[in-house]
């Protein structure tokens, strides 16, 4: 087996990097005021202090909640190997109380090495849960509660959150119960008996800053000079990085990209797509691989939405697209039927379908929302009679129209003229 390409190795070592969400959120834990130290410090003091809170992560999907807590529980296990029990719920799987209740008495039964019973009833496990949270407060020993998808918890009854926030009450127990979210009025789904015993602590995920983003990319991007890599290839890639990074072009590009989508997720499946472009024959990344990776992250659904009509619908959007040129601004299906019986006759296209398919077509641009009624009066008069626009561009339709993948070429001519 040959010896493994430096570019090949870079290229692993930075997709392993951007796969790995605890190397992705280190450096963003570094300061005082990160979401990383404020919630490390509310889990520690119920450690060291042996007392119970509730916080709640909001913040959209993809902005890091999930990786935050990761990194923090791991540390914190790291430093007080001992003290800490992990009990991981998901809203999705166990919202349904007994559900919920089982699982915690699985895990708790897993971790301090107890038989568990899978015919114990919902009161058996609530008991059981309550002397473990007892028993293990007495031990010194933090059980601290993972609930992900939070809202789903709050629907119903509550009785899980009303059962463990009020077993919190007791002065022997060291619990801490931390809620996952990305609806930003999740406390005020609680029911006021749930409300009174939670501690309304809440953290929340905003949008990485511009400098959070630069130091990102260069924390990510950057290859180590302590490596096995050739010394005169790690300066040569991390040169080449600043050039990149510090190009107007390249900023310009990125602005527009945090603009539709600013979640630490997507910026992250942004720089993964634009590493995984890179030419292994030069072995360095370029300001087109970003640009490959922007164009395949934007979604432009009217282009989609073109590029899988059929030749009659094509033919519809073409027809409405004249009328328009012709500036006829008001036109029905009717009028439409007349601009395409008209191209039919004069170039004698083998494409020329009956009314009533026609009309079918017509509604399903009209469903997929590509074509839509001019306005709501009228809506007594039959569809073929009522006023139409389109909702799309002449640069939408024609670039749409370019990339279908059987588009006649008598439409684009006759979309030019």
């Amino acid at each position: 087996m040959g010896k493994e390409n430096p570019a090949e190795k870079a290229l692993n070592l930075i997709r392993g990097r951007l796969c790995d969400p605890t190397f992705v959120f280190r450096p963003l834990s570094g300061s005082s005021d990160s979401n990383y130290s404020k919630l490390k410090f509310i889990v520690s003091t119920s450690i060291t202090e042996g007392c119970n809170n509730s916080i709640l992560l909001l913040g959209p999907r993809g902005s890091g909640k999930a990786a935050v807590l990761d990194l923090v529980v791991g540390d914190l296990m790291e430093e007080y190997p001992d003290s800490v029990t992990l009990i991981r719920l998901n809203g999705l799987l166990h919202s349904e109380d007994n559900c919920a209740f089982k699982e915690i008495a699985r895990q708790l039964c897993m971790e301090h090495h107890l038989l568990f019973s899978k015919m114990a009833s919902f009161d058996e496990n609530s008991q059981f849960i309550i002397a473990m949270l007892r028993e293990c407060g007495l031990a010194h020993k933090t059980i601290i509660f993972v609930l992900d998808e939070f809202d789903m918890f709050a629907q119903g009854k509550q009785r899980l959150l009303y059962s463990l926030l009020d077993a919190m009450q007791s002065v022997t127990s060291q619990a801490v119960v931390v809620g996952i979210s990305s609806r930003l009025d999740a406390d005020q789904l609680l029911e006021k008996r749930v409300r009174s015993r939670f501690s309304h602590r809440k953290i929340l995920f905003l949008p990485p800053s511009r400098e959070e983003i630069d130091s990102l990319l260069e924390h990510l991007l950057s290859l180590p000079a302590d490596s096995s890599f050739p010394s005169g290839y790690v300066s040569q890639f991390n040169e080449k990085i600043k050039s990149i990074t510090s190009d107007t072009r390249f900023k310009d590009m990125l602005k527009t990209f945090l603009n539709a989508n600013s979640t630490v997720n997507s910026f992250l499946k942004f720089i993964f797509r634009a590493v995984s472009s890179m030419n292994l024959e030069s072995g360095l990344l370029s300001l087109e691989n970003f640009k490959t990776a922007l164009s395949s992250m934007q979604r432009q659904p009217k282009l989609e939405a073109v590029r899988d009509c059929s030749i009659l619908e094509l033919y519809l959007l073409v027809c409405m697209r004249r009328l328009e040129v012709k500036e006829q601004n008001s036109y029905n299906f009717i009028s439409v039927m007349k601009e395409y019986k008209t191209i039919h006759d004069s170039f004698q296209t083998s494409d020329y379908y009956a009314q009533n398919v026609c009309l079918r077509a017509f509604e399903h641009l009209r469903e997929r929302e590509v074509i839509c009624y001019a306005e709501n009066r009228g809506q007594s008069q039959a569809g073929e009679y009522r006023p139409m626009k389109l909702l799309i561009s002449a640069s939408e339709l024609h670039q749409g129209m370019r990339s279908h993948a059987c588009c006649p070429a008598i439409l684009l001519k006759l979309l030019d003229h």
